[in-house]
């Protein structure tokens, strides 16, 4: 039997009255199982069991994130008897995590090891402060044959003198010995308990803070209960990346175009998602959902400026009563007059501005996915399309002499392109990255792939000079002309696009006149004035050659300024 336990809105402190004193606490544990990651947060979906007897009980479920959103956890399940729901609270609390129950017993390990390491290295130590002694005894008892025997001793024999040498090399031996495997057992027992202090700094907190859900409810048998928590965190995001792999064929194959769409997952919520079920959606709903307000805005004469005072004027007498209740009079009507004949105060427009998706689509990762909860990206692959683009050249000879290939892609229905990060490779090699626009279905782009080597582009001026027309009222004029060659050495044919540009007049004095035998095919490309592009179509072996320019002229008396 299906049932709705509750959607929290307010309640984020847990009070006491909610539920009765008597009412017996079940606690839960429960798990991630499936997370949707919008462009910014995600909305998360954890599954938690309980058992019930008869009577009053509250769910305490303790394991969800401290960046979980109140206003959004909401809670689902089925039960396999009738259950009556009285509220769902929730609370920001210092709460014990099942991943640090696991993590104090290791703890608890390592402080033993780091415990016994220390003692270790005590007799280490003491061994090292032997070797010290024995090697200063030593020293002192090589100086023996350079010191005059005591009063009332007899003098060493020169027999025992090897014996002495001998018991010296042989001490030094093993004192020198004894202190370097102190040494080498120091260093690796510090090296060791390092290592253990990196684990232990690495293992998660003891308590963190967390925020617990009480789910208060009437059991009218007993029976079990299988929970569905959802919530929204903040710190998640998914961005957009492509790898759009191009063979560009021969005379006999057509050239295919293969256009993987992947996204770099990454979330700091304070949860790790391991083996969830994953979707990736367009939506936005932390953004603002209405448009902001605008007040109106005024218009008026700028005030004059009020004239300085020279010299403060001398004091007057104070006047009397009458004559101040008389000045009180004309000063309230005054500020009422000079209040309504107040200048308006200008509003401003909010600067927050609606960010609004112009559409929502949503993308199902195959399987189960891991992400860790340390901002790393996980890649993932959403979907692989294969087309037969048409390609093309494009070349500003202008600037660069270079021929770049294009292949023309259009979108599939139902599924945009968001902007990101491509990644290109040509008959498969990389030959760089590019960036795509916001594409909507049914919609044509153009992605570059690099220098084409097979279509040859020369350019050329073949006139740049400036001169003066008329008789009596002469005038200046620029002239130039250009020449480009193109050549296609492919196998198949292929469109070519020339880009030039023509100075725009900013004044009616200034002509500017085309020239030449070729007219451009397009003026104005991607609205960007004078911007010309010459288009043909070149058959293997074929060769173009385009001859235009421009003419501008002004009067003589003033002088003209190319701008960028």
């Amino acid at each position: 039997m299906r049932f709705v336990l509750a959607a929290v809105w307010a309640a984020v402190w847990f009070s006491a009255l909610s539920a009765p004193a008597f009412a017996a606490q079940v606690p839960a544990t429960s798990t991630v199982d499936a997370v949707t990651v919008f462009l910014s947060g995600a909305e998360v979906t954890r599954l938690a069991k309980a058992h019930l007897d008869k009577g009053e009980h509250t769910i305490v479920l303790g394991d969800l994130p401290a960046s979980a959103i109140p206003g959004s956890i909401r809670v689902e399940g089925r039960a396999s008897g009738k259950l009556d729901i009285g509220s769902v609270d929730t609370a920001q609390k210092m709460l014990q995590r099942a991943e640090s129950e696991a993590a104090d017993a290791q703890r608890k390990i390592l402080e033993d090891k780091i415990q016994t390491l220390k003692d270790q290295r005590k007799t280490i130590d003491a061994q090292a402060l032997a070797a010290k002694t024995q090697q200063k005894l030593i020293a002192n008892l090589a100086q023996l044959p350079t010191r005059p025997a005591p009063q009332g001793q007899p003098a060493t024999s020169l027999d025992d003198w090897p014996k002495v040498l001998a018991l010296i090399a042989q001490g030094t031996t093993d004192a020198s010995k004894l202190a370097l495997d102190a040494e080498q057992k120091t260093r690796d027992i510090d090296r060791q308990i390092a290592d253990a202090k990196a684990q232990m700094s690495s293992l998660a907190p003891a308590r963190t803070r967390q925020t617990e859900v009480r789910i208060h409810v009437i059991a009218q048998s007993p029976l079990d209960v299988d929970l569905s928590i959802h919530y929204q965190v903040p710190d998640a995001h998914w961005a957009p990346l492509y790898d759009a792999r191009l063979s560009t064929g021969t005379k006999t194959e057509p050239p295919k175009l293969a256009i993987d769409r992947r996204a770099a997952i990454s979330q700091m919520t304070g949860e790790d998602w391991n083996g969830v079920s994953m979707e990736l959606s367009t939506a936005r709903p932390s953004d603002g959902s209405a448009a902001p307000d605008i007040e109106t805005q005024f218009v008026d004469f700028e005030p004059e400026p009020k004239p300085v005072a020279v010299a403060a004027p001398p004091p007057m007498p104070a006047p009397t009563m009458m004559a101040r209740r008389k000045m009180n009079a004309e000063f309230d009507g005054a500020a009422g007059a000079a209040e309504d004949m107040a200048e308006p105060i200008v509003a401003q427009e909010a600067v927050a501005q609606l960010k609004s998706a112009p559409f929502d689509a949503s993308f199902g990762v195959p399987g189960r996915v891991t992400v860790e909860a340390n901002g790393q990206p996980k890649r993932v692959l959403i979907a692989s399309e294969s087309s037969e683009p048409t390609l093309g050249c494009r070349s500003v000879p202008k600037v660069d002499t270079n021929a770049y290939l294009y292949a023309k892609i259009k979108v599939a229905k139902g599924s945009p392109m968001l902007p990101g990060t491509v990644y290109l490779f040509r008959d498969g090699t990389f030959v760089g990255t590019g960036n795509l626009p916001l594409l909507r279905p049914g919609e044509e782009h153009d992605i570059g792939f690099g220098v084409d080597d097979q279509v040859k582009v020369k350019h050329a001026v073949l006139e740049d000079k400036r001169g003066e027309t008329g008789l009596i009222s002469t005038s200046h004029v620029d002239s130039r002309n250009f020449q480009v060659n193109v050549k296609n050495m492919h196998e198949r044919p292929i469109d070519v696009t020339i880009l030039d540009r023509i100075p725009v007049s900013q004044n009616d004095d200034i002509k500017v006149e085309m020239m030449g035998k070729s007219s451009p095919t397009t003026t104005n490309v991607d609205d960007k004035r004078g911007v010309i592009a010459f288009q043909a179509k070149l058959e293997p072996d074929e060769e173009k050659i385009l001859e235009y320019g421009y003419r501008v002229s002004w009067p003589a008396s003033k002088s003209i300024v190319y701008g960028p």
